[in-house]
């Protein structure tokens, strides 16, 4: 606190500062020079005025509770004034809606009433009608009653029914202008009552605000309520601290009275007093500059550390940054051992897939020579099956079709080596399934060990697999060396390589997109890597 803020201090002529007390001396020697005495004594012994800091502190409370009851009145006003406004808002929309109401009752009326001149007018037109009906009747008695002397001329009789019928149309033409005009009416009416229905939505919609904002208006006023709590709960500490600071002047001046006996030391604590004052003012200085250095430090701290970084990042604490780099190393080293597991499963599948290439080689060349000495509708089949085998080895196409159909049509003339031939496709199939596994990168499980073992378990059972296919091959020699006519070793050997290129085809697939996802997993990787090197 600052001496500079005592200027609106209430207990001020209890309490007089030093250099106050100095002027007044120098005015008035006489009248003011115990007091003075009394308040070079004090900071004398004691070396500052804690009973002018308490008050100081005190006021600066009592200031900072004036300004905040000032906003929470004036919260309070705007509340009350936002308030009225609602309740007039209120009675505005209830006032709407019973007029509305009102012209909705009105409108029902209309419409009743209309709706009984409606009835009435069918009413008369039905006996119109039923009346020219009966005229219509007399006519023809007339007419047929024309032969006889006695009756009366017919022209007496015509001339009052025609009469009749015209006064009965031009009824039934004015009864259909005014149901034109009552059919006018109701779609007005329904148009309004649309119009009516649309402004009682409104005002329900404008109801429901009104309730949300009478919701909130009760949750401000609870606010309200514990505000004006937290008021009461300061003047109660301000009353006490008022009361603490009486007590606080009375024991000042009952020490100022124990101490106008003694006014030998008033000089020397009047250079005290003056040395203390030059003492704040130089360090009041020098902690200006010690702020200035600061100011200029940080900045230029923070020029040094945003040099390299961008525009959106900002300076980290030392500790910050600590525990980022070491986490980072963490994660790198976590990424360089994923890395080598990766690598050595891409090894292994590389070898994999040389031996895969190299059988399929053999078998293809095994194929053409079997296939070369059978019929020319085999011989057709064959080359089908031979440049869908070379396609799907180069991997440019994929004929699945085929060699499904073919695969198929034999199936039902050689179950045994059928068996036999889709348990090692099965096995080719488990073995594409667990290499595309491995080449994942390690992200699907955090068990760093278990790359390896799986890439020795695909080579333990890849020559158990290629042993199952040659071994096919060679019961399928033998069986044509034991004596099979050309016609049951060409359906065979069309079988076998229709067979075999299914395999082989669906082993290129998974082995390409396993790659695929192995680079990919290593672009990632190194990106990732290259990010934490940077940072």
């Amino acid at each position: 606190m600052r001496n500079g803020d005592v200027d609106r201090e209430p207990f001020k002529p209890a309490v007089l500062s030093s250099s106050a007390s100095f002027k007044a001396r120098k005015a008035k020697p006489n009248a003011a020079s115990p007091r003075a005495d009394v308040d070079d004594i004090i900071t004398l012994l004691h070396g500052s005025d804690p009973v002018r800091v308490e008050l100081n502190r005190l006021e600066n409370e009592v200031r900072d509770k004036d300004r905040e009851l000032a906003d929470a009145n004036a919260e309070i006003k705007s509340l009350r004034n936002s308030e009225r406004l609602k309740e007039k808002a209120v009675e505005e929309l209830t006032d709407e809606l019973k007029k509305v109401d009102e012209k909705l009752k009105v409108t029902e009326a209309l419409l009743e009433s209309k709706n009984l001149e409606i009835k009435k007018i069918n009413d008369e037109k039905k006996a119109a009608l039923a009346a020219q009906f009966a005229a219509e009747a007399t006519l023809r008695r007339v007419h047929a009653a024309q032969k006889d002397d006695e009756m009366p001329p017919i022209e007496a009789i015509i001339t009052p029914l025609e009469a009749e019928l015209k006064l009965t149309r031009l009824e039934a033409a004015k009864l259909q202008e005014d149901n034109r005009a009552l059919d006018r009416l109701t779609k007005s009416k329904e148009a309004a009552l649309l119009e009516a229905e649309r402004t009682v939505q409104i005002a329900l919609a404008k109801a429901s605000l009104v309730d949300d904002l009478q919701n909130k208006n009760q949750e401000l006023m609870k606010q309200i309520e514990i505000c004006q709590e937290e008021n009461k709960i300061l003047d109660k500490m301000h009353r006490q601290k008022v009361a603490e600071v009486e007590k606080l002047t009375q024991t000042v001046r009952e020490l100022e009275e124990a101490v106008l006996a003694g006014g030998a030391a008033a000089n020397a604590v009047r250079e005290y007093q003056r040395k203390v004052q030059e003492m704040n003012e130089e360090k009041k200085t020098l902690e200006r500059e010690v702020a200035r250095a600061k100011v200029s430090a940080n900045r230029v701290a923070t020029v040094v550390a945003n040099e390299w970084k961008d525009g959106n990042d900002k300076v980290m604490p030392v500790k910050q940054w600590l525990e980022e780099r070491r986490f980072l190393q963490g994660e790198m080293q976590q990424l360089r051992d994923k890395l080598a597991v990766a690598e050595r499963a891409a090894k292994a599948e590389a070898h994999l897939k040389e031996k895969y290439q190299l059988r399929f080689k053999v078998l293809e060349e095994r194929l053409k020579a079997s296939t070369g000495n059978s019929r020319t509708a085999s011989e057709g089949r064959g080359m089908s099956n031979g440049q869908s085998r070379r396609q799907s080895i180069g991997g440019a196409e994929i004929f699945l079709k085929s060699s499904s159909n073919i695969y198929l049509s034999r199936r039902s003339l050689n179950p045994q080596s059928g068996s036999l031939r889709s348990n090692s496709a099965s096995a080719l199939l488990r073995n594409a399934k667990m290499s595309s596994r491995s080449f994942d990168g390690g992200s699907r499980s955090l068990d760093r060990g278990k790359m390896i073992p799986d890439a020795a378990e695909k080579n333990r059972m890849l020559p158990s697999n290629g042993d199952q296919i040659l071994g096919s091959d060679i019961v399928r020699c033998e069986e044509s060396s034991n004596g099979i006519t050309e016609k049951s070793k060409a359906e065979h050997e069309d079988y076998v390589s229709g067979m075999l290129y299914d395999m082989l085809q669906k082993e290129v697939i998974t082995l390409r997109k396993a790659c695929h996802e192995k680079d990919q997993s290593l672009k990632d990787k190194d990106d990732a890597i290259e990010r934490n090197a940077r940072s």
